[in-house]
């Protein structure tokens, strides 16, 4: 029966019963069952009380004479006094002290990014805040924190998000009222377009390789402060995206937002939220990259000023070149032309054949042109007639609305010193709606 026995049931069926029997009786004087209390405990040591491996028959798998062999029968039955029971209250005490001890070494949780001082040794962070040209009134402890995605660090006050999110008003604000003032007249579609080709996840993505930019393999403390951190999404993560503005009706039932809806409730893109809420293990490197741009823009703003917010944004955004014409797709540029045509009062546009050749050939080439009265529009060539007509067609309108004025000034230069009175910028009715 004992050999089926956990230790401590044995324990208490072979011992504290007996001595409970025996105390009843009072068979022996004070000074016997002291002497028997310190005989009984001084081979506790050598008792496996409880070895916690998880499962009973572990627990049993020694023999019980051998793991109990300084117990017999007959000192089981005397009797133990009060001074017995705190000394097994303190040996168990004592095991679970040395049990605990060696399973729980160290509790103290490691940071998920590097401390604040080590930022002033990292030799990466310095070249970066060199290779940048970053101003002197930026610290390198703060462009260590742009560099700390919120994957990496949930804390707000050590991650580059609330930095990201003023870096991201600020290229907003420059951006469009660039492309604004330059080109008065452009369609909304493709102002959001022009939008994501200066300021998206891509092209600043593009702008930290351009920067020489290095990635943490994982993050943590240990990492060096001059290494982009965040928590990397599985391979198989599918990112879901709005760029149709679909929204969730009361019904329960999705449905697609006008243009007008998508200005409103949009973003700088034209894009909305995700109707139902999805949350993702990391993100992406381009969205990790296009946070650290953002934090830049954000921590010079916020350390050096507008000024050189401003003048970080002309050296690293508007120094590139954007080939406008690219973002138009026309599907009936010939119907929209005469739409134009009709509201700004000017005369139906006529297309006229301007030159040919190999008209019986099997690669002819005609040359067409899209006139108004006495003015040409638009001109284009193409393999039939009705080929160059639609590019004539689409010449004419991207010559119209990519018209742009001259002498430029944007809003933002009144904050400068000594600037000029401000003379109104132009603005354009809208684009030809069908």
């Amino acid at each position: 029966m004992a050999s089926h026995m956990t230790p401590k049931s044995f324990l208490l069926e072979n011992f504290l019963k007996p001595l409970r029997y025996q105390e009843e009786q009072n068979k022996d004087p004070p000074s016997v069952r002291a002497n028997l209390s310190i005989a009984t405990f001084t081979a506790l040591p050598e008792i496996e009380i409880c070895r916690r491996s998880g499962s009973p028959n572990e627990e049993t798998a020694a023999p019980p004479m051998e793991r109990f062999s300084s117990f017999t029968a007959d000192t089981a039955y005397h009797e133990q006094s009060s001074a017995s029971s705190s000394v097994l209250a303190e040996e168990n005490e004592h095991y679970d002290d040395e049990h605990s001890s060696s399973f729980h070494v160290n509790r103290t949780p490691t940071p998920p990014s590097p401390p604040v001082e080590a930022s002033l040794n990292s030799p990466k962070l310095f070249a970066i805040h060199s290779r940048l040209s970053l101003p002197q009134r930026l610290p390198l402890q703060t462009l260590a924190r742009t560099l700390v995605d919120e994957s990496a660090d949930p804390s707000p006050q050590f991650n580059n998000k609330s930095l990201s999110i003023l870096g991201s008003d600020l290229l907003t604000y420059y951006t469009a009222e660039h492309l604004i003032s330059t080109y008065p007249r452009l369609p909304v579609k493709v102002l959001w377009a022009a939008m994501y080709s200066f300021i998206g996840a891509k092209p600043l993505a593009a702008m930290t390789r351009e920067w020489g930019l290095e990635f943490a393999a994982e993050p943590g403390s240990e990492v060096d402060p001059g290494l982009l951190q965040f928590k990397r999404l599985p391979p198989d993560t599918v990112v879901e995206t709005n760029t149709d503005g679909t929204f969730l009706r009361r019904d329960g039932n999705l449905s697609k937002r006008s243009t007008s809806a998508r200005i409103i409730y949009g973003d700088a893109f034209g894009e909305s939220a995700l109707p139902y809420p999805v949350h993702y293990e990391g993100v992406t490197p381009n969205r990790a990259c296009a946070n650290f741009v953002r934090a830049v823009v954000g921590a010079v703003y916020l350390h050096a000023g507008r000024p050189a917010a401003k003048q970080f944004y002309k050296e690293h955004f508007m120094s590139r070149h954007l080939d406008m014409s690219s973002l138009f797709s026309f599907r009936q540029p010939t119907r929209d032309l005469s739409k134009l045509c009709r509201r700004e009062g000017f005369e139906d546009p006529v297309a006229k054949i301007l030159s040919e050749t190999g008209r019986l050939s099997n690669r002819p080439v005609f040359n067409v042109g899209i006139f108004s009265g006495p003015d040409k529009l638009g001109e284009g060539a193409g393999g039939s007639l009705s080929e160059a007509r639609f590019r004539a067609a689409a010449a004419a309108l991207k010559g119209w609305y990519l018209y742009s004025p001259l002498g430029v000034r944007v809003p933002s230069s009144m904050e400068e010193e000594g600037a000029e009175p401000w003379k109104p910028v132009y603005v354009d009715p809208g684009e030809v709606i069908v």
